[in-house]
């Protein structure tokens, strides 16, 4: 779900100094779900 519905900051060179608060949400989402994904295993 995440590489299909969410945007790729990366891609898209985003500077996290400047990011909008659901921008850096976001980032922060996806930094959780892959930090639990990789806990898991």
């Amino acid at each position: 779900m995440n590489k299909t519905l969410l945007p790729s900051f990366t891609k898209q060179r985003l500077d996290l100094a400047k990011a909008k608060k659901w921008q850096l949400a976001l980032f922060g989402y996806r930094l959780w779900v892959t930090k639990k994904v990789l806990d898991f295993k």
